[in-house]
């Protein structure tokens, strides 16, 4: 979940500082390039969908654009997830179900265009996945639209950290607010949008998207994100 700047005057009690982890590649993310054999045909299965949920603006709701379930078939899925055994070393990894907590929309095509959403610092929940994982699946979106890692900014310029750990789940639990200043993350790390990439990263470090791009399901920024325990 999402913290969110907050609007008018409001308490502003001292958040606490965070530790702080230089995200480091190959330790804390990792990037894949050219991932799918056929990314062309997965990106023209999900534009031809009418399986749409829908976000805001469509609907009153809390999260942006377009979803559907599921984005990879399992063939698909198999690959992308022998790739990140690989590259992370880890023997084994598993989305839980739903009768286990939740899914955060595992495996979960994503669309969300310009003015849709704004950047959004989070962390993803603790006891529910240790990897996380966004692919790119629009060849024409901008650089600047891929995902970005941020850490805790204060006033007069001191830093503060960017991962989440025990004993708290997210960054909510660990803030103790959903409620912040706007000012409370700056950028760390940029990782660019590129077509069949896929960015890998433990998913109790802050990040974001950077951007949105686009006014039609063409155009927008369009990903299918994963969430593994391991």
């Amino acid at each position: 979940m999402p913290v969110q700047p907050f609007q008018g005057p409001r308490p502003t009690p001292a958040l606490p500082v965070l530790p702080y982890r230089k995200p480091t590649r190959g330790r804390d993310y990792w990037v894949l390039d050219d991932v799918l054999p056929d990314p062309d045909a997965v990106r023209a299965r999900h534009l031809a969908r009418t399986d749409w949920d829908e976000g805001y603006p469509h609907r009153p709701e809390s999260w942006p654009g377009l979803r559907a379930m599921p984005g990879l078939e399992p063939d698909e899925l198999a690959h992308v997830e022998a790739l990140v055994r690989a590259a992370t070393g880890a023997g084994r990894i598993w989305a839980l179900d739903q009768a286990e907590g939740g899914t955060f929309n595992h495996n979960c095509v994503q669309v969300v265009g310009a003015g849709e959403c704004e950047p959004r610092p989070h962390t993803d929940s603790r006891s529910l996945c240790r990897y996380a994982a966004v692919l790119y699946l629009n060849p024409a979106v901008p650089k600047r639209c891929g995902t970005s890692f941020h850490r805790q900014s204060f006033p007069g310029g001191r830093l503060g950290g960017n991962s989440v750990v025990a004993p708290h789940d997210n960054l909510v639990d660990a803030l103790g607010t959903r409620f912040v200043p706007p000012d409370s993350f700056t950028e760390d790390l940029a990782v660019p949008h590129r077509y069949n990439r896929l960015l890998l990263y433990t998913a109790n470090l802050i990040h974001t998207a950077t951007e949105y791009h686009g006014a039609t399901l063409e155009e927008k920024r369009m990903t299918c994100v994963f969430f593994w325990m391991a």
